[in-house]
């Protein structure tokens, strides 16, 4: 989920995520996910510039054309998940009754799609760290926000037959996109609970035009 700009402590339960689900193990064999596990700690060790693709890849046992069978380069590592989430979302959404009312659609959908917990807080630090400081990784942060930003408002471009560049359309999607930052960075800096706890209160708020003060989940 989104950019928080937050230091990554207690790492080494990076290396125990497994591949889609976020459950404990390390991964068999090789994947987008062990890729990416293997390539975040070698940038978290030696730096992301400093580390070569040859060096996940070995690291990984596996060759530098298997690399490039799951990322076109190495920055995109670090977006296999937000990536998967954003198809995720744009699938639930699909799916959606048409019967919901638009945001709880839409609020239902994104805790659908995100599966974090507060175990995954260290990962998640580590991972936004190199995004705020690696002045390349920060450039291509847009186009993955603009992906999971268009995946809302193309949603409510169907649902209210709208064009989906649509001055609604198109502040509903960054509307949603903006509170769920919001409540990633809180998530994030307290580690506290599942993401979705945040998520879900900062939805219902927005639903409310923010009349509802008392959505935040408790201290």
């Amino acid at each position: 989920m989104p950019e928080n700009k937050a230091q990554g402590r207690n790492d080494t339960r990076m290396t125990e995520r497994t591949p889609a689900t976020g459950r404990r193990g390390r991964p068999p064999g090789t994947s987008a996910r062990a890729l990416e596990v293997i390539a975040l700690q070698l940038f978290h060790e030696r730096g992301f510039h400093a580390t070569t693709v040859d060096d996940i890849a070995s690291a990984a046992g596996v060759s530098r054309r298997t690399f490039f069978r799951y990322y076109e380069t190495k920055s995109d590592v670090l977006w296999n998940e937000f990536d998967a989430e954003v198809a995720a979302l744009e699938k639930l959404l699909a799916d959606t009754s048409d019967k919901l009312p638009l945001l709880d659609a839409v609020r239902e959908a994104v805790l659908a799609a995100n599966h974090y917990r507060a175990e995954d807080v260290p990962e998640l630090r580590m991972r936004m760290n190199l995004i705020s400081t690696v002045a390349e990784l920060g450039a291509s942060a847009a186009v993955h926000y603009d992906a999971w930003e268009r995946a809302v408002s193309t949603y409510v471009a169907r649902r209210t037959g709208r064009p989906a560049d649509s001055l609604y359309a198109l502040a509903v999607g960054r509307s949603v996109l903006a509170v769920c930052r919001a409540a990633y960075e809180r998530w994030s800096a307290r580690a506290d609970a599942d993401l979705t706890v945040y998520l879900d209160a900062a939805l219902r708020t927005l639903a409310t035009g923010f009349q509802d003060t008392s959505a935040e989940p408790p201290t």
